[in-house]
């Protein structure tokens, strides 16, 4: 379903709503019939049906749930005025209907700290991912086979963790866009959620590789990379475009309103992915750990048959990030029901865990990182032995020019 359509088939069931209403007020004749007096008579506000009012009263009704925000079991209310016309806003000159009792003001200020948390961890994993990718680009001693992968994983997260900044900027933050529903910010939600994807396919690919370089003894890791260079792009690609073409055409209306930001069973097509890339990183290392152990207690050969130090390192690293990067995903089936008394709880943990995962990413895989903290020192040691070095070499110079002048030379 094109982006056209899925705002004519909102925009429809607003017109099939107002036109139930004016049917509903054209044949309701109470006020004139039973009342003597003067009265409002019944409009369609954009939103809601107003039934006729009797002067100097108020009508009273539920909040609509179709508005991100508002609390469907609170109540709007629009007044009629003591002379039979709806109260007009001193602002707009127009008639109004009073919808702010609908906002749950606790609720959205808690809203707010959430969002909070979240743009605040992408800023930070953002910024270090950019860092990381700095260091690993810089140094090029440190290019091989696993460090390509590093760096691939570190632009999918600093990608998505990006996406996500201008989701909440442009598109939460504004709700004539959510309103709206045009093609950016359904293509924003597609491209979302695909580095969304590629994150979990490349802590895949990081996995195998591991895997691969323990258990294979024969392998050609370039090969190797290369492969898994393909498969961590191209992969979720096929899954996010069977998810745009599932939730466009075959989902209900509810599916395609509001830049699509509604959860929807559709879900289920990159969850299920998702929750496969994990369980199968888990088996891969469970074995490696089974490799490990064995290498670890084999009598070492002539040239040693342990593995080398710095794949035990990547595999501590991967080992933490797997539980990590699946815990929010791990907690779905636990999510409270909206009012439970653990429900904060759970969109904190769920906010901090999603949030900070690039910055969990670039520590353990750069930060933490023996083989980069080494040529950052060397590096470190390079330029302050160097600007030493030429101290010296300017303090000497200013000692002899300073010295007795040379028989013959003009003292300056």
């Amino acid at each position: 379903m094109t982006s056209s359509t899925t705002t004519d088939a909102t925009d429809s069931e607003f017109d099939q709503r107002k036109l139930q209403c004016l049917e509903m007020l054209n044949a309701t004749t109470e006020f004139t019939t039973t009342r003597s007096g003067p009265f409002c008579r019944g409009t369609w506000d954009g939103w809601l049906c107003w039934p006729d009012t009797a002067a100097g009263e108020s009508a009273l009704l539920p909040c609509p749930d179709f508005m991100d925000g508002f609390d469907p079991t609170r109540f709007a209310h629009k007044d009629c005025d003591e002379d039979g016309e709806w109260f007009r806003h001193p602002l707009t000159n127009r008639t109004w209907s009073n919808y702010t009792t609908c906002v749950n003001l606790d609720k959205l200020e808690w809203m707010e700290q959430v969002r909070t948390i979240y743009e605040t961890g992408y800023s930070i994993s953002l910024i270090a991912l950019i860092l990381s990718l700095g260091i690993l680009s810089y140094f090029r001693s440190l290019k091989c086979a696993r460090i390509t992968l590093h760096m691939n994983l570190f632009a999918s997260f600093a990608s998505n963790n990006t996406l996500w900044l201008l989701w909440y900027r442009m598109v939460l933050a504004d709700p004539e866009v959510l309103k709206h529903n045009g093609a950016s910010c359904i293509t924003l939600h597609l491209v979302l959620h695909y580095f969304l994807i590629t994150n979990y396919a490349w802590m895949l690919c990081e996995g195998f590789y591991l895997h691969t370089v323990l258990v294979s003894a024969f392998v050609s890791e370039k090969k190797l990379v290369n492969w898994l260079v393909v498969l961590g792009w191209t992969t979720p690609g096929i899954v996010i475009m069977a998810y745009g073409f599932l939730r466009g055409y075959a989902g209900t209306p509810e599916d395609t309103i509001e830049c699509w930001m509604n959860e929807s069973v559709y879900d289920n097509v990159f969850k299920a992915p998702v929750c496969i890339s994990m369980l199968l990183n888990l088996l891969f290392l469970c074995n490696i750990i089974r490799v490990v152990l064995l290498k670890l207690k084999a009598p070492a050969g002539p040239q040693g048959t342990g593995p080398s130090r710095t794949i035990l390192q990547a595999f501590r690293a991967t080992l933490l990030l797997v539980p990590l990067l699946g815990l929010q995903y791990i907690l779905t089936p636990f999510r409270p029901d909206p009012g439970h008394s653990y429900e904060r709880t759970y969109e904190i943990i769920s906010a901090f865990t999603a949030s900070f995962q690039g910055l969990f990413v670039a520590v353990l895989f750069c930060f933490f990182n023996g083989e980069v903290i080494a040529q950052v020192k060397r590096k470190w040691r390079t330029v302050f032995l160097r600007t030493r070095t030429n101290s010296y070499t300017a303090t000497q110079v200013s000692f002899i020019r300073s010295g007795p002048p040379i028989p013959g030379e003009e003292k300056v």
